[in-house]
């Protein structure tokens, strides 16, 4: 998608906020819990078409790249993240068929989503495998013809938390077959197929969430995604650090609506002769310290849709690091924004209590945070062992290599630690406690995520409206949290039991942590008076 259109999407996207979607309004969808069908059938249809970013250009979508798709996604859920995640449902309902389907399936589905702005269904979770789709328990059954041909096949199940389940025009539904997990397509009113009630939810209350039963649905075998029996784990994989990289843009994009929104009451509230916003305890503990977070959490978000534009395939870790981090960085901003505005933020018409209701979604579906960090651990730790170190080393050489005031060459210090610490994790017996893993995923998260955030603090790509003091200053106010964050958690996995050994124990010292903390409360400073100017 060209400049210009992408520039007339997001155009588009605040004139619906400003013409549709009112604060009233949004609190009236959210107290009301009614899922905005004939709003979600404006934006899909021929006027609009918002859909049609997600569809590439061959089927008669915009071909929006990856990078564009992240910032679209998060000015969606900035303006109302139940409304993001009906479009979200769309994309990820279209995605088997997108990167499986065969070409015949592509252009009958991927084109009639297009051209008629289907609502869809993207229905895997289960009652009771919930997030183990290993233990799927939606059968299939093969119905042969008179020669003993496959012609099709009768499904019975029932799915659960299924977005857009009440209300889909087609679904694709994740199975169970004799060969293995498979996606199947299933159009709305197929015979056997209802949906349950609208959940009553927590948050994103005006999304449409409903149970789905199967009672011998009959599917031809040409909506078998793909032709052929066994492969629906592949293909929900292969796009998992697409859509993962759309969730941590909603985790993002709360985090910074909730932001804005804490700034805007400082700047105005009046406490003991002067404004919030000129007092460093608040500044510092509600504004600066979650401005860099979701900074860095931006700088990661692009670096990832950068590399999916390139053409770089396998990257669910990565995708799973976006997410676990994103989503976790705006829950807790979003929690800060109702303590910040007080009594006024536990209010529903200031709306930081509904922001961070929201939000909560987030960390959880699509798989939750400890589901991101078992996959980030588990996967980091073999590549490392694969690569013999030279994984992190190549990312500890990069980092050591820009310059002191970019927070590189410290943050490049805590990578070593972590280096060494996976080349040894065996000995520590790492991978048998849960726990330990979890230490090491963050470990490995905040570092991924300090690198990109120092390389972008030196390429020029930041916002215009901000100076490159300000980015330089969050670029090394991540770095020492990320150090002080690799520091404390291998402290914590090297006292289990096992003697220290004596080069890791050097490498602990060598971090000195009173000197990384050196000029913190300046940059801070320096934070908090940009984003009050």
């Amino acid at each position: 998608m060209d400049h210009e259109m992408f520039g007339i999407v997001l155009d588009t996207l605040k004139k619906i906020e400003k013409d549709k979607l009112s604060l009233e309004t949004k609190l009236e969808m959210d107290h009301q819990g009614d899922f905005p069908e004939a709003l979600i059938r404006f934006m899909l249809g021929p006027d609009i078409g918002l859909h049609l970013i997600f569809i590439p250009e061959e089927y008669g979508g915009l071909g929006a790249s990856a990078v564009q798709i992240a910032q679209i996604s998060e000015e969606m859920a900035k303006m109302d993240m139940a409304i993001a995640t009906s479009f979200l449902a769309i994309c990820l309902g279209m995605d088997p068929i997108r990167v499986g389907g065969t070409e015949e399936q592509k252009e009958k589905y991927i084109r009639r989503i297009a051209d008629e702005g289907l609502i869809v269904g993207y229905a895997v979770t289960e009652p009771e495998a919930g997030s183990n789709v290993q233990a799927l328990k939606t059968k299939t059954e093969r119905v042969l013809d008179d020669k003993g041909n496959i012609k099709g096949y009768r499904i019975n199940g029932q799915k659960q938390f299924i977005t857009n389940g009440g209300v889909a025009d087609i679904f694709t539904i994740l199975c169970d077959t004799p060969e293995g997990p498979s996606f199947f397509i299933v159009e709305k009113g197929a015979a056997g197929l209802s949906a349950g009630k609208h959940e009553n939810k927590h948050g994103i209350r005006a999304s449409n969430t409903a149970s789905l039963t199967l009672e011998d649905v009959y599917v031809p075998v040409e909506d078998l995604v793909g032709g052929v029996e066994g492969i629906g784990l592949k293909q929900a994989n292969a796009v998992f650090g697409y859509t993962r990289l759309m969730v941590a843009t909603f985790g993002l994009a709360a985090g910074m609506a909730s932001l804005e929104k804490v700034v805007s009451y400082a700047k105005e509230r009046v406490q003991f002769g002067a404004p919030l916003i000129e007092k460093q305890g608040y500044t510092h503990k509600f504004i600066v310290a979650h401005a860099v977070r979701l900074e860095a959490a931006r700088a990661y978000i692009e670096d990832v849709g950068k590399r999916i534009d390139a053409g770089e395939e396998d990257l669910q870790v990565e995708g799973s690091i976006a997410k676990y981090f994103a989503t976790e960085m705006g829950d807790a901003m979003a929690n800060d924004g109702i303590q910040a505005l007080g009594g006024y933020g536990y209010m529903r018409e200031y709306e930081v209590e509904k922001i961070k209701r929201d939000v909560k979604i987030s960390t959880i579906f699509e798989g939750t945070s400890e589901i991101q960090q078992s996959i980030i651990a588990i996967f980091r730790l073999r590549e490392t062992i694969h690569t013999k170190g030279g994984y992190y080393g190549s990312m500890s050489e990069e980092l050591a290599n820009l310059p002191d005031e970019s927070g590189g060459p410290m943050a490049a210090r805590a990578v070593q630690l972590l280096n060494e610490l996976l080349l040894i994790a065996r000995t520590f017996k790492v991978t048998k406690s849960q726990y330990l893993m979890f230490l090491l995923a963050d470990m490995m998260t905040w570092i991924e995520v300090a690198t990109a955030t120092c390389v972008k603090a030196c390429s020029g790509t930041w916002e215009k409206s901000v100076s490159n003091e300000y980015v330089l200053a969050v670029a090394r106010l991540f770095a020492r949290e990320t150090v002080e964050k690799v520091y404390l958690n291998s402290v914590k996995i090297l006292n289990t039991g096992q003697q220290i050994p004596e080069h890791m124990s050097e490498m602990l010292n060598s971090l000195t942590l009173t000197k990384v903390y050196e000029g913190a409360l300046a940059d801070m400073d320096l934070v908090a008076k940009e984003l009050k100017s």
